[in-house]
């Protein structure tokens, strides 16, 4: 029996494909998910996957009973990757509250179970590069400012790390955040990708799902940025590349190589792409024209920001290795595999 690891959220985008990779390097896994953005169909294909079915309960974290439960049922949990949260920028303007209840009550929830252990579990937690803001110098580092936030998501990211920092020194729960830039593409297989719920949010899905034929139109929020075509450049990282950095981080703290309690790291490929860029890589690898049009700036868009990767190159000896047109062709061939009826669950997904 390999070591136990809970993956909160793990239903997920990207928390699935961390349990594929956790599953790959021999741990035990456990999902924790509510399901308010996924679907339970994906715990099948991870084990279709991997030959192996994750053990899955279904509950709100916020919800405290529960996850005190929960922990005195699984009281041998080596170690916590925690990514259950709310993440659109656009809603948690709309929808502050919501965000800061969610995303904050449910990881003091957390920590507090956590400390409360015999044997006290490692954390992993999903982190953001939104922590920046929007950067003074590019690329950014992890010694970059924490500037104000500019959506209430990134700030539930900013406070989430103050909390588990102050936390790991007192309780001492070793911990690593990870800050990372943005995850697209799917895993190979085509059997699990990125699930958004109704509209989506990010810009890959919502390619995808325009070339596929569900959108109409694609919009490109705002063409006046100062970036050389004026829209938006962000650092894209696959998603395969994203849950082995998770796996790395998570073995550094079982094997006690953390240097500090609480230590962060940058997870990006150190490229940044603008929206047009990303549009041309769609077209140019599957050969679908898009319709596509400018629309205004979106609120809370950050301008422009990828990431300097040395750190989590050098320490934790990991470096993102899929490039854009690869992260497009998995992503596209997810959609594909969507439209051909891969998941019995589509309807909740018009």
């Amino acid at each position: 029996m390999g070591k136990k690891i809970l993956v909160t959220g793990g239903s997920g985008y990207i928390g699935s494909h961390t349990v594929i990779e956790l599953q790959k390097s021999g741990f035990d896994t456990i999902i924790i998910d509510n399901l308010s953005n996924s679907i339970p169909e994906i715990v099948d294909q991870i084990a279709r996957i991997t030959g192996k079915k994750p053990l899955f309960e279904k509950f709100d974290m916020t919800a405290r009973p529960a996850l005190e439960e929960f922990f005195k049922r699984h009281a041998d949990i080596a170690g916590v990757i925690h990514f259950a949260a709310c993440k659109a920028v656009g809603e948690s303007v709309a929808d502050p509250l919501k965000y800061y209840h969610n995303n904050l009550v449910s990881l003091i929830y957390l920590l507090e179970c956590m400390r409360s252990q015999k044997n006290q579990p490692k954390l992993v937690f999903s982190s953001s590069c939104t922590v920046y803001g929007q950067p003074d110098q590019l690329p950014v580092t992890e010694k970059a400012p924490v500037k104000q936030a500019m959506s209430p998501y990134g700030n539930t990211k900013q406070i989430s790390e103050e909390i588990i920092d102050d936390s790991a020194r007192q309780t001492g729960i070793a911990s690593i955040s990870l800050r990372y830039f943005n995850p697209i593409g799917a895993h190979e297989s085509a059997l699990i990708g990125e699930l958004p719920i109704g509209v989506p949010n990010n810009l890959v899905p919502f390619i995808t799902q325009t070339a596929i034929g569900k959108r109409e139109q694609l919009t490109v929020f705002g063409n006046d940025y100062n970036t050389p075509d004026g829209t938006c450049i962000r650092d894209y990282i696959h998603v395969c590349d994203l849950a082995r950095a998770h796996v790395v981080a998570l073995q550094r703290l079982l094997e006690e190589k953390n240097e500090t309690p609480h230590e962060v790291f940058n997870l990006g490929t150190g490229t940044g792409y603008s929206v047009l860029e990303a549009i041309q890589s769609f077209e140019k690898t599957t050969g679908v024209k898009l319709n596509w049009a400018f629309s205004g700036r979106r609120p809370g868009d950050v301008e422009k920001v990828w990431a300097d990767t040395t750190l989590a190159n050098l320490t934790l000896g990991w470096k993102a290795e899929k490039g854009l047109d690869e992260m497009m062709a998995t992503a596209w061939a997810w959609e594909k595999n969507m439209a051909a009826g891969i998941l019995n669950n589509l309807n909740k997904n018009k």
